[in-house]
């Protein structure tokens, strides 16, 4: 008896756009770290070369807010999947 028991997703109007717009963020979110990632390893780049080193402390700074940002919108995915997965088993 305790096996029948699911997540209703169809009783929430708009479930299917949901799951689009959750998607959409997602990948919007991946495509501005990963730009952030470029232009404050660019920024970097050129700041350790030229000399400036408080600018280049900042876009370092900027690469590991990217990189990090870029990895918590992952475990975020793998998390909502796997609180999917587990919730018939409960």
């Amino acid at each position: 008896m305790a096996d029948d028991v699911n997540p209703n997703f169809g009783a929430v109007g708009g479930s299917g756009e949901l799951g689009a717009i959750v998607g959409a963020l997602l990948t919007y979110s991946l495509i501005v770290a990963v730009l952030m990632l470029v232009i404050s390893a660019t920024t970097w780049a050129i700041a350790s070369s030229s000399g400036s080193w408080h600018t280049a402390q900042k876009a370092k700074t900027g690469c590991f807010v990217a990189v990090g940002g870029a990895a918590l919108t992952g475990a975020a995915l793998t998390w909502a999947n796997w609180l999917l997965d587990i919730g018939p088993h409960l």
